[in-house]
């Protein structure tokens, strides 16, 4: 299996750059999109949760790749971006044209869930920037050469928004590679987005192909089997609780099928209501299998962004300590932090990780 050779801190200007769209993400509260009266606005996205997390969480230096289209919604976006710290300067501007019939930015309702009630989101993201982001927008060269990056990270909701953006992703990890970026990606399956588009069959496809570019791969036993094919026994259900050993034979039948992927990673959970999950995560790292501490019956404010954080933690351990060990339990400790506060985004310090990661509970730290 190839090494994860990480570049040095001092000969780049970012630990972490993220490509994907960032959405205004509009939530309920306690209560439910279909009646609420008001909403509180967070920003969101699969990938750039990770930068964020990545920045305000760990205080790395991380950029954001995208496209928002220059109106009050898209400089709402850029201040609330501000506020979480993660460089702009690789985020393009449409103009607009005063209705949003040729690009717009996307909105996301997202309620949280409760017990018996599970969390509910509404996407209303077609015709965006980020959507129609196209080969050769980015200057890649300047962003991995001239300033330097040292870990790109992307997914597959990004590649999932249209017909182009699979082929920005395949530009970004391409000239990643040949710029000696470490890549990571999350395969965040999402139905919904592939329906329009091809579904299933062309969600294969794209993920498939872009899989033999990545050094490390994330995603839930849903999505392996789901975005890559890659059918074990016993895995697959995206409801069921599955043993260890079936996430084991997963990963060992992924990085069979791709040589490439220095690194793989999953989060385990197991879902009892929507305020109640068990949690935990495994990484494969050179032959090796590590094991976070397992976390039952932890409780869940707002789930949505866990694998992020997760992702981010991940990728903050790698960094820092070279550890898959540390890695994964920074990353399983940051996921559960994330998941009791609201909002896609961490509200987490590193102090806190840290103290969890040390085997600390929940007394009261005063």
């Amino acid at each position: 299996m190839p090494p994860l050779t990480i570049k040095p801190a001092d000969s780049c200007r970012f630990d972490e750059a993220s490509l994907g769209e960032v959405m205004l993400r509009l939530d309920p509260g306690d209560g439910r999109v279909r009646t609420t009266r008001t909403f509180q606005a967070w920003e969101g996205g699969g990938e750039y949760n990770v930068a964020r997390g990545l920045k305000r969480c760990f205080g790395l230096r991380t950029t954001l790749v995208s496209s928002f289209v220059d109106n009050e919604v898209g400089r709402l976006l850029e201040d609330l971006i501000y506020t979480g710290g993660v460089d702009q300067s690789f985020v393009q501007w449409r103009k607009f044209d005063g209705v949003g019939r040729e690009a717009r930015n996307g909105m996301n309702f997202t309620e949280r869930g409760f017990g018996l009630r599970g969390a509910v989101g509404c996407s209303d993201r077609g015709h965006t920037a980020a959507s129609q982001m196209k080969p050769g927008d980015i200057d890649w060269d300047e962003l991995f050469g001239k300033q330097g990056v040292r870990w790109l990270h992307t997914g597959g909701i990004f590649a999932a928004l249209s017909d182009t953006t699979p082929a920005v992703v395949e530009e970004a990890l391409t000239k990643a590679k040949e710029h000696g970026v470490v890549t990571s990606y999350d395969l965040n399956y999402r139905p919904s987005l592939w329906k329009a588009i091809g579904g299933h069959e062309r969600c294969q496809e794209v993920n498939r192909r872009l899989a033999k570019l990545v050094d490390v791969m994330i995603g839930n036993e849903e999505d392996f089997t789901a975005c890559l094919g890659l059918e074990v026994e016993g895995v697959g259900d995206g409801h069921k609780e599955l043993p260890l050993d079936a996430y084991k034979r997963m990963i060992e039948r992924a990085v069979k099928e791709y040589p490439n992927f220095a690194m793989t990673a999953t989060t385990l959970r197991a879902v009892k209501s929507a305020t109640v999950n068990d949690w935990g995560a495994l990484a494969w790292h050179d032959g090796q299998f590590y094991e976070a501490t397992q976390r039952n019956d932890l409780e869940i404010f707002d789930r949505v962004g866990g694998g992020d954080s997760f992702a981010s933690g991940l990728i903050y351990g790698m960094l820092t300590t070279g550890d898959p060990q540390q890695a994964v339990e920074y990353g399983a400790a940051h996921g559960a932090l994330a998941m009791t506060t609201p909002g896609d985004t961490t509200m987490a310090s590193l102090a806190e990780v840290e103290k969890l990661v040390a085997g600390a509970g929940a007394r009261v730290d005063r």
